[in-house]
């Protein structure tokens, strides 16, 4: 059964319930994840590429909307395994760097980007799901868990079956679910299932008759999928309470009052398709963003200072930062080095204009516009040409006769004197050619 924003609240009859809508959430947020990469305060785990504790409260605290829970990461510790099943960021070091794919997703529509990292997840996602409901326990155990990526596509394939627009019940989907057939089986036998267990693995198995019921396995990680990496992406609006207490499905298991939940997911009551969901999910083919624009919450001085004269979002402020330095809590200053520095970590001065443009209500002064023309054109003197193999002779007479050879002299370039270089693609070549003339490089 489907229902609007009145009839939900009375079907949930929860006062306490949180009714969110996060499609221009996402949105924003996927800005400021690009950005805090960008700058290299993102760090995950080399051999599992989860993001620890310090990188978790460093992009909770940018998130436009905060997470859904205070102190219990779902959308913070989501947004940097998305980043990096999608392409868009790499571990560099321990450090999440952003790629080529990353930089431009920076200059492209949010909602592209968006669609492309839902695909990327339900094709690929870094982790099973399932590993995040911490209280079924057995789960490292050997051939005990199915493939992840088709349980992943069962629950893609549920939510594009959801009516856009309207709020849908947990309960009502899993049931769509089953009638459908797209059952997210977690074990992989009968025998694995006994595997699995809460709070002790021989009286609270999940094989025992009733403990392993549908709601417990395959309705958890549906709630994992949704909830963390679903709603993260703003594709469903979600409608939630506090998990503790929220469910009580899995009380007649062994153990199970020593347990006020089951999952941080057990609160997730709702879910509402929106139209950025319909679009990634290919059920429209293009996505219309809502006319609001940012707003003018900056003033540009001719001294070169940005002031805040209004609300600025967290990624207005890691815009800001990425750019000019932060004299006092409301101020910016944009100076020749603050420039060069944003240039040569990978930023462009295009997408800074593009943002003092959308966020002032007044044409930039020329003091500024100038430093902006100066800086852009050193950056323009000196380019990077990517790396060469450098080739030294014994002598200059030699090089010229190499430079000067038929086959070795269009493979290389002269460097004046005794040495040579060449272009990485005409490596081989060039030694065939040299070692013609009787030279081993």
């Amino acid at each position: 059964m489907a229902f609007d924003d009145g009839t939900l609240r009375a079907a949930l009859d929860d006062d306490t319930a949180v009714l969110r809508a996060t499609s221009a959430e996402a949105m924003a947020d996927l800005q400021a994840l690009l950005q805090l990469c960008a700058s290299g305060k993102l760090r995950c785990s080399e051999q599992t590429r989860r993001p620890g504790a310090a990188t978790v409260a460093t992009v909770a605290s940018v998130l436009s909307g905060g997470d859904f829970y205070a102190g219990e990461p779902i959308a913070a510790y989501a947004w940097p395994l998305l980043l990096q099943a999608g392409g868009l960021a790499e571990l560099a070091g321990g450090k999440l760097r952003l790629t080529a794919r990353g930089r431009t997703a920076l200059a492209r529509p949010a909602a592209e980007t968006i669609r492309h990292l839902w695909r990327r997840w339900v094709s690929g996602g870094l982790i099973d799901e399932l590993t995040r409901i911490e209280e079924i326990k057995g789960q490292r155990s050997k051939n005990v868990l199915t493939a992840v990526k088709p349980r992943r596509q069962h629950v893609a394939a549920a939510l594009a079956l959801c009516e856009p627009g309207e709020w849908v019940r947990i309960d009502d989907l899993f049931a769509l679910m089953r009638r459908q057939g797209l059952d997210p089986v977690v074990a992989r036998s009968e025998r694995a299932l006994w595997k699995l267990y809460l709070v002790d693995p021989e009286y609270g198995s999940l094989g025992w008759e009733g403990y392993g019921d549908w709601p417990i396995l395959e309705g958890r990680y549906t709630l994992a999928v949704v909830f963390e990496y679903a709603a993260t992406l703003g594709l469903v609006d979600v409608a939630y309470v506090a998990p503790d207490g929220a469910r009580d499905d899995y009380h007649r298991n062994w153990g199970s009052d020593s347990l006020p939940r089951l999952s941080r997911y057990d609160g997730l009551r709702a879910v509402r398709l929106n139209p950025l969901g319909a679009y990634a999910l290919g059920l429209s083919g293009r996505y219309e963003p809502p006319g609001q624009a940012p707003g003018h919450v900056l003033k540009v001085l001719p001294n070169f200072d940005v002031v805040a004269t209004g609300t600025l979002r967290p990624v207005d402020r890691l815009v800001l930062d990425a750019y000019a330095t932060r004299t006092s809590d409301r101020v910016w200053t944009l100076s020749a080095r603050s420039l060069r520095r944003a240039l040569g970590s990978g930023e462009e001065l295009a997408r800074l204009r593009t943002f003092l443009g959308e966020r002032c209500g007044h044409d930039l002064p020329a003091t500024v516009k100038t430093l902006f023309s100066d800086v852009e054109r050193r950056a323009r003197q000196v380019l990077d040409r990517g790396v060469v193999r450098l080739i030294e002779a014994e002598d200059a007479a030699i090089a010229a006769l190499i430079a000067g050879d038929r086959k070795a002299g269009p493979l290389c370039h002269s460097l004046g004197g005794r040495f040579l270089y060449v272009l990485p693609e005409h490596e081989d070549a060039f030694r065939r050619a040299a070692l013609a003339l009787g030279y081993v490089v």
